[in-house]
């Protein structure tokens, strides 16, 4: 049987999708799919096909398509080696390490599942699959930091994985873009863009009206406990609103104006447009391996969760920093590496759609959706997000917006956008969180280096 031909695995035997099946799916293909299929690699089914039991040929099919048909398989090593640390003991730093390179590949294969069962609930389901998932492993840790209370660690997540989309991996994107195509002119629709960026000047309104009112009330007669009160009243309100937005940009991208986000097509031979446009695992084993997986993501997300502070301690770095640089860089490198391999492409309006993308749902929908779980759980959870990091979001998203209003790109776009994410990333080192205590707190970084980097 020839390796490039679909195999879907509910009876053991490859068949072709039908061109009905297969009709729409091309539109349901978001541009976060598109990046995360140039990490993917083609399985070569020829000695799987001989295996004569047939459950056991669909397990082993399954197997190499999900665990080997990525090039990060190689980090599925460190998610036994994470549980093994942590319930043998070990210091808590390598498990915080090891959870956090077994979210890599993970992050990656929710997002080829959610592609796979899409091909059986067409487009509109599966874009509303792709939508939910987008951004799994942001909301599992921070439900998991929810509970735990460490309501810092939540919207410090959550605002570096905003910040390092819109000017880390954007502006990697446009510097390696702009490099490999010196000689062409790279262009992208605005109108994703902008809709975009509309979207994220819409979550950053509502991140600086419970901060103003906060500052606004300290001149008056209004007691801390009152107007921390209405603060949190003011942020949940803001919340609904953001979510409102957020439904309305789904209808708005699957329904009314989907063409606007359908991207670049592919220019490859028949062949690969033929295995892209097919499914490779059933619909059942698909949703298994989604579950599966997100259980994992969950386990893991708890041991980062558990271990955050410590590692912090030992490496000598402050919670902010981690949280709002390391996360958001490790945990989502697969998706960020794919962005950058097609602005080398010169596909931006698939890098644009990534980047812009991810920023967009963290903003009006993972944060509005932390502070209603919050809500509902009974933590006092706000959209203040203090001074420098609700600043730093506001100048992140005009650079933002100033670099793609004219609808080209170039290198030193890149260049501004990378030296803006290094000078916030250097606020937050020398910064001590709220989560850090104690009388020393402020000389944690100024260990003597003999120490080492892992300390027990």
């Amino acid at each position: 049987m020839a390796s490039n031909e679909p195999w879907l695995l509910e009876n053991g035997t490859a068949k072709r999708l039908t061109k009905e099946a297969r009709h729409g799916h091309g539109h349901s293909r978001t541009a976060h799919n598109k990046s995360a299929s140039s990490l993917r690699r083609k399985s070569d089914m020829s000695l799987v096909s001989r295996v004569p039991c047939s459950a056991l040929r669909n397990f082993l099919a399954n197997l190499q398509e999900v665990i080997l048909g990525t090039k990060l398989a190689v980090l599925f090593v460190a998610i036994p080696f994470a549980i093994a640390a942590h319930y043998f003991g070990y210091a808590r730093p390598w498990v915080f390490s090891l959870s956090l390179l077994g979210l890599i590949p993970l992050a990656e294969r929710v997002s080829f599942l959610t592609e796979q069962i899409a091909f059986y609930t067409g487009p509109t389901v599966g874009g509303l699959l792709n939508a939910t998932c987008g951004n799994a492993t942001e909301l599992i840790i921070a439900i998991f930091a929810l509970k735990e209370k460490k309501i810092d660690v939540v919207k410090y997540s959550l605002l570096g994985s905003i910040l390092s989309n819109l000017l880390l991996v954007l502006g990697t994107s446009l510097l390696c873009g702009g490099i490999a195509n010196l000689s062409v002119e790279q262009k992208f629709d605005r109108k994703q863009a902008d809709v975009n960026i509309a979207l994220l000047l819409l979550g950053l309104l509502c991140h600086l009206l419970p901060l103003m009112y906060r500052y606004a009330a300290e001149g008056t007669t209004i007691d801390a406990l009152t107007t921390a009160k209405e603060t949190l009243n003011l942020s949940r309100a803001s919340c609904i609103v953001m979510l409102v937005a957020y439904f309305a940009y789904l209808i708005f991208q699957l329904w009314t104006h989907r063409h606007i986000f359908e991207g670049e097509e592919e220019n490859e031979d028949d062949m690969d447009v033929s295995q892209e446009e097919t499914p490779v695992i059933g619909f059942w084993s698909g949703m298994i391996w989604l579950i599966s997986m997100t259980a994992i993501i969950s386990l893991l997300s708890e041991y980062l969760v558990d271990t955050i502070e410590e590692a912090s301690t030992s490496w000598g770095i402050s919670v902010s920093f981690i949280s709002i640089i390391v996360l958001p860089i490790v945990g989502n490198a697969a998706e960020h590496a794919g962005a950058v391999i097609f602005a080398f492409k010169n596909k931006l309006d698939i890098t644009l759609g990534v980047a812009l993308g991810s920023a967009t749902q963290i903003s009006v929908f993972v944060v509005p959706m932390s502070v209603i779980v919050a809500w509902i759980i009974g933590i006092k959870m706000d959209l203040d997000f203090n001074l420098l990091e609700t600043g730093s979001l506001a100048l992140t998203i005009i650079a933002t917006a100033f670099t793609l209003q004219d609808g080209t790109s170039h290198y030193l776009k890149g260049v501004v956008l990378l030296l803006c994410y290094f000078v916030i990333g250097a606020s937050f080192y020398v910064q001590i969180s709220p989560t850090e205590s104690g009388p020393n707190a402020h000389d944690m970084r100024f260990k003597p280096s003999n120490q080492g980097i892992f300390r027990i």
